[in-house]
């Protein structure tokens, strides 16, 4: 007699969000599969949901959000997003943001946290207009030290371009794979980072600001009416206590989004 043979089908998990806000509101809201959007007090704050509980091998998401002529918008997580462990593939992740003439949109999402074995390819394209000021962070913690937990193997690719008027004003890849780099030069035994990259015509003005929250933990540089910081520090609460008030330095403290402070 002849063995069965079972064949294990991985369950995988998708979302789509595509959000476009005008100067008069709402003008744009998809959902489909496990990616939510929902609304604090208007629809200029908007906070995403991935209903699925996290990120595992071969999930893909996707979000497409643009803030119209004299627009605002921020946009960030009902919680940190957790990485799980691959049986393979990695975990996509693609978000396009554009900005209007005169509109001004915040890309601040709550942390990426990876476990050990977690694989996850991540996308951040951006269009400005010459007019438009956006804010983006996206802060990473490689397990969490307070847990005990070690990362032996991780994949991560994160690529960041930014384009104002078509013209590319900044481009940024991390990647890893193994165990969390412990270099000097690299994270120095460090398990929390975050890059964050502000594009305005003040950007030289907040320098100062964002350094000085920063302290220790990292650094920034501003030119050309952009300015770019990251933070590499122990853990994801050393990271909150650099990150908050970095932000707040750029965009007041009323700009920062209420779950943040939950």
């Amino acid at each position: 007699m002849l063995a069965s043979t079972k064949v294990f089908h991985e369950q995988r998990s998708y979302g789509r969000v595509s959000l476009g806000v005008e100067r008069q509101g709402l003008q744009i809201m998809r959902e489909t599969g496990a990616a939510k959007v929902r609304f604090l007090q208007d629809v200029n704050q908007a906070i995403l949901i991935n209903t699925g509980g996290g990120l595992a091998g071969g999930d893909d998401f996707g979000f497409d959000i643009r803030a119209g002529v004299d627009a605002k918008l921020s946009v960030t997580s009902q919680t940190a997003e957790r990485v799980y462990r691959t049986l393979g593939p990695a975990s996509v992740v693609h978000t396009t943001l554009i900005a209007g003439d005169n509109a001004t949109l915040f890309w601040l999402p709550q942390e990426t946290i990876l476990f050990d074995g977690s694989a996850l390819r991540r996308k951040l394209d951006v269009e400005l207009s010459a007019s438009a000021r956006f804010l983006a962070v996206e802060p990473v913690i490689l397990g969490r030290s307070e847990m005990g937990e070690v990362i032996s193997h991780v994949r991560f690719h994160d690529r960041w371009r930014v384009r104002r008027e078509g013209k590319l004003v900044f481009a940024d890849d991390i990647a890893l794979s193994g165990p969390a780099p412990k270099s000097k030069a690299t994270f120095n035994g460090a398990s929390a980072v975050a890059t964050l990259v502000y594009v305005g015509v003040d950007a030289e003005m907040m320098l100062d600001g964002v350094r000085q929250a920063i302290d220790d933990g990292g650094d920034a540089s501003a030119w050309n009416g952009k300015l770019v910081a990251r933070i590499v520090v122990k853990d994801g609460f050393e990271l909150r206590k650099a990150l908050i008030p970095a932000l707040c330095a750029i965009a007041g403290a009323d700009a920062l989004p209420k779950v943040w402070t939950f």
